[in-house]
């Protein structure tokens, strides 16, 4: 029960949320302030091949830059547990906020597209590949979109498609993804042109349903993207491409959307747009398509 269990030092205080690698609690630090705990499942912390590549893609995690990611502070091995210790960013997921308020538009869409395209530069620039880059991984903070989750991006087997699913939500996956294929930073791209198309219009690019109807009309179907702003859905759509080679990489958007890819560019239209505030359009009937 949370409030009497410590890890590496953290008080866990309670469960923020739980997925396929473990849970994430909110927890006090040794000093008193607030972190983000996630404990990765027991099961894949005692395999002695995770363990190494726990060490490995940890290291790789804490040398990104901060801007737009919850940074990762801390991470270690307790017995049997495996934790990674982030910043607590206090804010609605995408996802929620999506679902509760409506689509974003205008400044805050632009902010939000710029910081997520910021954030998988920094992410890319370390060597790691998110993987599982979704709405409910993107929290909404009062400076601006965060990107989290991405410091265990790839810790399971790279060769099983098994494992891929497990890191993969369908309604994001590219197709390379989808067919088991080695991951670039291209899947993160398609990922994040998914996740922009949700967030301006409040429906998935490629529906709902069946993960198995889902991850074919990923392969087979052009993304929907009716009620998408002009002045983004061209890049969008480029992001969608089946083809991993004719996606532009996390700096060329920057360079799309800022003007330059230096990261002063990118802070100041998240500082300029990002209203601080979650969507204020109508709230959306909640349909199967809402990801989690």
């Amino acid at each position: 029960m949370d409030g009497d269990r410590v890890i590496g030092g953290y008080a866990l205080r309670r469960v923020l949320g739980q997925g396929g690698m473990g849970e994430v609690h909110l927890a006090a630090t040794p000093t008193g302030g607030l972190a983000a705990v996630k404990l990765i499942h027991p099961a894949l912390a005692r395999d002695p091949a995770f363990r190494r590549r726990f060490e490995r893609e940890v290291a790789a995690a804490r040398r990104v830059a901060r801007f737009c990611t919850a940074p990762v502070l801390d991470a270690g091995i307790d017995g049997e547990v495996a934790y990674l210790v982030t910043e607590y960013v206090k804010g609605p997921d995408l996802a929620q906020a999506v679902h509760d308020q409506g689509p974003l538009s205008g400044g805050n869409l632009e902010a939000l597209a710029v910081g997520i395209a910021t954030a998988l530069s920094a992410i890319h620039g370390a060597g790691v590949i998110h993987r599982d880059l979704k709405p409910s991984n993107v929290l909404l903070s009062p400076l601006g979109p965060r990107v989290i989750d991405f410091g265990i991006a790839q810790l399971v087997d790279n060769d099983s498609l098994a494992s891929q699913a497990i890191l993969g939500t369908p309604a994001f996956m590219a197709p390379e993804q989808v067919r088991g294929e080695p991951l670039t930073p291209a899947a993160d791209v398609f990922a994040w042109g998914g996740v922009i198309a949700f967030a301006g219009t409040g429906r998935l690019p490629f529906g709902g349903g069946a993960p198995g109807e889902v991850l074919y009309r990923i392969m087979q179907d052009g993304p929907g993207l009716d009620g998408l702003e002009e002045g983004i859905r061209g890049i969008v759509e480029r992001a969608l491409a089946k083809d991993p080679r004719l996606r532009p990489g996390a700096q060329a958007l920057l360079a799309e959307l800022v003007g330059g890819t230096r990261l002063a560019a990118a802070t100041e239209v998240v500082e300029r747009t990002w209203t601080g505030t979650v969507p204020t359009g109508p709230s959306p009937t909640p349909t199967p398509d809402t990801p989690v």
